[in-house]
């Protein structure tokens, strides 16, 4: 599985710590990561609603199978992302949230809170969160005598998603162009959203909408 990292710029100072503890574990358990930042306060200002268009963007080209996200309380960034098509995204603050959104829910994103109760221990709580992502298949249930139920319920929600949204080419063509364009910015966005789309089209939209 391959995974992205996506952050907004408050919190960009801890992007190392939360890009090399996801990195860590991703491939302890035979995945990859790609950090699409953001890095630095420097560059430009991505906020959570440019870091859901991002997200979108990702998922929806086949950039990467999942997006670890997040903001200060991870709040902005969950209801950004889910308002997005293709992104099905679950508010992470432990281990056990991580767990339970991947195998009642089996979306393909979390948003992390970056900035509240993130103390001491906190790198402690962030890899055990990643280390729960993976250490069952997506969508097992929780649970056992649920499971079913559950896999229905997230068939009807994946169906209720693609009626009740846009697809992700008609939001970057229609979308405020400066806020489009401020979510590709980061200095390898670009480059890694190339190399990784299995849906060209996508990127080239992307490019027509940022020209």
């Amino acid at each position: 599985m391959k995974i992205a990292l996506v952050m907004e710029w408050s919190q960009s100072e801890k992007n190392e710590l939360v890009f090399n503890t996801l990195k860590k574990v991703a491939e302890a358990n035979g995945h990859t990561v790609d950090n699409y930042g953001q890095y630095n306060m420097k560059d430009h200002r991505m906020t959570y609603n440019q870091c859901a268009i991002l997200t979108s963007t990702i998922l929806n080209s086949g950039a990467a199978d999942f997006v670890v996200t997040g903001c200060g309380t991870g709040e902005g960034a969950t209801l950004a992302a889910n308002s997005m098509p293709g992104v099905e995204c679950g508010l992470c603050l432990d281990p056990s949230d991580s767990y339970l959104f991947t195998q009642i829910n089996a979306g393909n994103a979390i948003a992390i809170p970056y900035a509240k109760g993130f103390g001491w221990g906190a790198e402690i709580n962030l890899e055990y969160i990643f280390e729960k992502l993976f250490v069952r298949e997506p969508g097992g249930g929780y649970p056992d005598i649920a499971r079913e139920s559950e896999k229905a319920n997230k068939k009807i929600l994946d169906g209720l998603k693609a009626v009740s949204h846009h697809d992700i080419k008609y939001i970057l063509a229609n979308a405020d162009k400066d806020l489009v364009k401020a979510s590709f910015g980061g200095p390898n966005t670009m480059a890694l959203l190339e190399k990784n789309a299995k849906d060209k089209s996508i990127v080239d939209a992307v490019k027509a909408a940022i020209a």
